[in-house]
């Protein structure tokens, strides 16, 4: 799905990184779904502008975009839905899986990058590294995403997680990438 006008990294060329990160106190992380908290490093090309993210995710048709902002330095997870982040400007590390938990994932990403977090996972902003870190925040269709921080009372909201479906089709590339590798292979 990408070609010369694309602002896509064309898909031979894409390298990406899943993990599976297993739960910590009250935060389930990915061992409710198994489905894996996915990076894309530079999927979008550096000439890919915030609007150009937003009409790219749009055609695809998978998620739609719904926010433009940095990630909240609390970390936090949802219930009610995946989220697709696409980093449209900046550098910024990053923690999944919540922050004292020994298995977390601390990663640095960069604009263009593109992460796939399923619902459960903790993630949160540790470092704006450059300034002006921003991300395209996408769901699925007709989806409204919650806050949850792994508090008592949470529970029921942690339950319905496992009634979420996953997505049908690469929130980026369609019918071919990562996330659809992914899932023929799971």
């Amino acid at each position: 799905m990408a070609d010369s006008k694309s602002p896509l990294t064309p898909l031979k060329e894409l390298t990406a990184y899943a993990w599976q990160i297993p739960s910590f106190e009250r935060i389930p992380n990915t061992s409710i779904q198994e489905k894996p908290l996915i990076i894309y490093r530079a999927a979008f090309r550096p000439s890919a502008s915030a609007s150009m993210i937003e009409d790219h995710l749009s055609t695809i048709g998978v998620v739609s975009p719904q926010w433009r902002h940095t990630m909240f330095s609390q970390s936090h997870f949802h219930s009610t839905c995946h989220e697709v982040l696409c980093v449209a400007s900046g550098k910024a590390k990053l923690c999944f899986g919540f922050e004292d938990n020994p298995d977390r994932v601390e990663r640095v990403v960069k604009k263009g990058d593109v992460i796939v977090v399923p619902a459960g996972v903790s993630h949160r902003l540790l470092e704006d590294i450059d300034g002006g870190f921003t991300m395209v925040g996408s769901y699925e269709p007709g989806k409204d995403w919650d806050m949850c921080y792994g508090n008592e009372g949470e529970e029921d909201k942690v339950k319905a997680i496992s009634e979420l479906g996953w997505f049908e089709r690469d929130p980026i590339y369609g019918d071919a990438g990562p996330l659809f590798d992914w899932r023929r292979k799971g």
